[in-house]
């Protein structure tokens, strides 16, 4: 089923329910019931259509942090490093509306060294309080130089699943698909203090492509 989702550009976690809504359209088609059939064909390419997973090839990966999502940046703000003791970060917010791609992609390389997720609501995902209150998958990586960098997937009003792909001491590459989040959701990058961030409120990015943050030597 991997393979056959690679080929169709779509996400393994829908490949199976857009395909087997496609296969129940063709059946029921054949029986003659062709409203029916046709709106279980309209199901199936809208599924298809969300779990879209097209290849990424970013330009640049080193001294450079990577858009983990597609979608729109809501805030950029200081804040304090999540699981740290009281680290000084960069956060930078970006909106996953329901129309955009919702595979999620690694913003550097190096180590996973930590996963933690929390239960919680379900509130629109671009309201500020949405990372502390809402469901939520934090990871935090270690890049090739030791420095710690921080991700965190952020459920919506619409969105009741997360997926990672990750465990704890997994190695994983810039651009690297990591998992998704369904439906209108968040995800939040938080860079070192040393990185100057690259983009701006209202600024429109691409997991693994769209650089949001730069080392500053």
């Amino acid at each position: 089923m991997v393979r056959i989702a690679k080929a169709l550009g779509v996400a393994a976690e829908g490949a199976v329910l857009s395909l087997s809504l496609a296969a129940l359209a063709i059946v029921l088609i054949l029986l003659r019931l062709h409203l029916i059939g046709a709106m279980f064909l309209s199901a199936a390419f809208a599924i298809a259509l969300f779990f879209r997973d097209p290849e990424r090839f970013p330009s640049r990966t080193e001294d450079v942090v990577l858009s983990g999502a597609d979608g729109k940046v809501t805030d950029v703000s200081e804040v304090t490093m999540p699981n740290s003791l009281g680290e000084k970060c960069r956060r930078v917010s970006v909106f996953m509306s329901p129309l955009n791609v919702h595979v999620n992609r690694a913003p550097v390389s190096g180590a996973v060294v930590l996963l933690e997720h929390t239960r919680g609501e379900f509130r629109a995902a671009f309201r500020d309080e949405a990372s502390e209150k809402n469901e939520r998958n934090l990871i935090v990586f270690g890049d090739l130089a030791g420095r710690k960098h921080a991700m965190m997937q952020v459920a919506g009003y619409l969105a009741r699943r997360i997926v990672c792909r990750l465990r704890v001491h997994d190695r994983i590459n810039c651009g690297q698909r990591i998992g998704l989040i369904m439906f209108g959701s968040r995800v939040d990058h938080f860079l070192p203090s040393e990185y100057q961030v690259r983009v701006a409120v209202g600024s429109r990015v691409r997991a693994g492509e769209s650089v949001i943050g730069e080392f500053v030597k």
